[in-house]
């Protein structure tokens, strides 16, 4: 079953092919359409479309230039093509598989027997989103995990030093979570976590915001495009946002409520190069002060890297 409405491009040269294919694809689908290769990939690089149909015989170029074109563009290379042509050979055939491609229709068209196969490719496609998104998300929380914050983490800090801005890692821990669990149960404890992870994503809330479950009762908060100030108002923010909670904690020696304590790292001002794991140990040690000046606290530090030796 086909759960969201998918977007497919229609590539041909002649009008009245995409006219047939637009007919009878669009009750179920979006519909774009190129009538040269250089349209299509402009539009495919910029629509980002969840299906390709590509003919192969096109006016300024053929189908299999562009879909080499599209497979060596990082923004397009994970699009299925499926080629659409009058050529009958299986050479032309294998030639398109060999491409990348994940289908082949052949003029003219069947389309009772093109829409099956197109419903089965686009069921496919978000099937294997869906186990994509399930592999960067934390199964107890619902919110990120460590994995898509590495990633992430190691795109954005070559972003920022590529473009000379500035990145916050904000660590964030529950304190004394494990007299909570102790003392309620891990089942309250498991709900605790919940929680406190929409909690921390109500108050990191910028498009490029990432709340990620770091391990155990630590949590990280990725900041891109930030400053120090930003960084420790979003931490402030948090903190804030965990005691409005209210969770009673009867084994705090801090707030008979449970609280976090946060510590966040910035990225170099001047624009330096940094190490991602200097930034993020940095942040551990304003976090591991936080908890030493009594928790439910925040400090930070406009992060320095080492000097060398």
């Amino acid at each position: 079953m086909i759960n969201n409405r998918a977007t497919i491009l229609v590539v041909d040269d002649e009008r009245i092919n995409i006219q047939i294919l637009n007919n009878a694809l669009r009750d179920e689908y979006n519909i774009l359409a190129a009538m040269n290769g250089g349209q299509a990939i402009k539009v495919a690089t910029e629509s980002l479309p969840d299906l390709i149909l590509l003919d192969i015989v096109l006016g300024d170029t053929s189908g299999h230039d562009v879909c080499k074109e599209l497979k060596n563009n990082e923004l397009t290379q994970h699009i299925p093509i499926i080629f659409i042509t009058a050529q009958s050979k299986a050479e032309d055939e294998l030639k398109g598989l060999e491409l990348g491609a994940v289908d082949y229709f052949r003029k003219p068209f069947v389309l009772p027997l093109i829409k099956v196969r197109i419903k089965n490719q686009i069921e496919l496609i978000q099937k294997t989103r869906e186990l994509e998104r399930m592999a960067w998300v934390d199964g107890l929380t619902g919110i990120s995990n460590r994995r898509l914050f590495d990633k992430r983490f190691f795109d954005v800090s070559k972003f920022a030093i590529r473009n000379k801005r500035r990145v916050s890692i904000i660590l964030a821990d529950i304190d004394f979570f494990k007299e909570f669990n102790d003392h309620y149960g891990h089942a309250k404890g498991d709900a605790v976590l919940k929680k406190v992870a929409q909690a921390l994503q109500q108050g990191a809330s910028r498009p490029l915001d990432l709340v990620a479950r770091f391990g155990g009762e630590e949590f990280v908060i990725l900041l891109t495009d930030s400053s120090d100030t930003e960084g420790a108002l979003v931490a402030e923010k948090v903190r804030e946002k965990v005691e409005e909670l209210a969770i009673p904690h009867a084994k705090s020696t801090v707030h008979k409520a449970l609280t976090i304590s946060v510590g966040v790292a910035t990225s170099p001002a001047d624009s330096a190069p940094f190490d991602r794991n200097d930034l993020i140990e940095a942040a551990d040690r304003c976090l591991y002060e936080a908890k030493s000046m009594g928790r439910n606290s925040v400090v930070s530090v406009d992060f320095r890297p080492p000097s060398p030796d």
